[in-house]
């Protein structure tokens, strides 16, 4: 784990290739049959094997239950943003620019707005591999799993670069 307030120094991830990148879009595009449900299970692993990643959550953060938490309006509305946001970077995998401009977006909604720790950022992509590789195994083999690594990685290396931009090592000190 890192530093509380710090974010991680990571050395530029390779871009992904055309074969890794059809892997994605092809298995996303299997998964993406069933983003809300898939969405959700993502988040409520995330919250029974993290629970401090709940303390983002004002609307669900006090609910202990997992099937509360699966009921709960506001965890599946987050659940379909994420989900729409992977979506737009999948879609968009050929376009650096537009990649760029949806990880500025969320980077900087996080940094300021949640005050979200970037470990999370980490966390949550392997969670994500995890839920993907369990509930797609025919789709989401280990060649498409470590497609899935790499274009993760790049979204943490991107995102840690946008708290940097924003100064957050100041932010959170003097916040917290």
């Amino acid at each position: 784990m890192q530093e509380e307030g710090k974010v991680d120094h990571l050395e530029r991830p390779s871009p992904l290739t055309d074969k890794e990148r059809m892997m994605v879009q092809d298995s996303w595009a299997k998964v993406f049959e069933t983003c809300d449900d898939v969405g959700v299970a993502i988040l409520i692993r995330l919250f029974v094997n993290f629970p401090s990643a709940k303390q983002y959550f004002n609307q669900f953060k006090h609910i202990e239950e997992t099937e509360e938490l699966q009921r709960s309006n506001q965890l599946r509305k987050h659940a379909h943003r994420i989900m729409n946001a992977i979506n737009t970077l999948v879609e968009n995998l050929h376009d650096a620019d537009e990649v760029a401009s949806v990880l500025q977006t969320v980077g900087k909604a996080h940094a300021l707005r949640h005050k979200v720790e970037p470990v999370y950022f980490k966390i949550l992509s392997g969670v994500i591999l995890e839920v993907l590789g369990e509930e797609f195994p025919k789709v989401v083999t280990p060649e498409v799993a470590a497609a899935w690594t790499k274009l993760l990685s790049i979204v943490y290396y991107r995102i840690t670069v946008v708290y940097e931009e924003v100064g957050w090592n100041k932010v959170s000190t003097s916040t917290g």
